[in-house]
């Protein structure tokens, strides 16, 4: 096994590019491996995200005549994008994908679809195979029960694929508070899709914004 490890093997939003794979109603209607609305949440965020970061983002559907079109919480982060529609099950057989991630230049390949043991897990690992570098981002996928979604990340993981969520992705991207641009947009993102930490924020801010009484202490 070669191990990935090292400052080298984190991920960068220069080297990165984003797949998003069939976030589409049909396939949400079957996801048993989270709470749907997670997934929304989640996927919008890791969107987010890499727009934030200028990260290159391929939007990709399959069949979308039947199952429906991408979440409009994706599409409407990318409204200039065009949806590459298949009929490929395995969006690395598509070549039209393929040449969209080709043309970035990127080798930092990061995936994400719905569902993880079907959509998700045959291009990685084919993409694996011809020496690319994948990231899948698990809480942004979701299978069709949670033993599908746990053996497919075994069975990536196997074949030599890295594992994150869309959050420790965004603070791999970040890297280091003094990229202040990125940081200030990052930070909208987190308040609106990381939950917790987002409303600790807004709370942090609330706080330092509020005069101390003149009797404290």
């Amino acid at each position: 096994m070669t191990f990935r490890n090292g400052l080298a093997s984190l991920l960068r939003p220069e080297d990165s590019v984003l797949v998003l794979i069939d976030h589409q109603p049909y396939q949400l209607a079957n996801v048993n491996s989270h709470e749907p609305q997670m997934v929304i949440n989640n996927t919008a965020g890791l969107a987010k995200a890499a727009r934030a970061f200028g990260v290159p983002t391929i939007l990709t559907s399959v069949v979308a005549g039947r199952g429906g079109l991408l979440f409009p919480q994706i599409t409407d982060v990318f409204p200039e994008h065009e949806v590459i529609d298949r009929t490929f099950i395995n969006t690395w057989e598509d070549q039209k994908v393929v040449n969209a991630v080709k043309a970035t230049g990127r080798k930092q390949l990061v995936i994400a679809g719905l569902w993880t043991e079907v959509c998700v897990a045959m291009p990685a690992i084919q993409a694996l195979g011809e020496g690319w570098d994948v990231t899948v981002i698990t809480d942004a996928s979701g299978g069709v029960s949670v033993e599908a979604h746990e053996v497919a990340i075994q069975r990536m993981i196997a074949a030599g694929a890295n594992m994150m969520t869309w959050l420790a992705l965004a603070a791999e991207w970040q890297r280091d508070w003094a990229r202040t641009d990125q940081a200030v947009a990052l930070t909208e993102v987190i308040t609106q899709h990381a939950g917790g930490s987002g409303i600790a924020f807004l709370w942090e801010q609330q706080l330092l914004n509020t005069p101390v009484p003149g009797n404290a202490g």
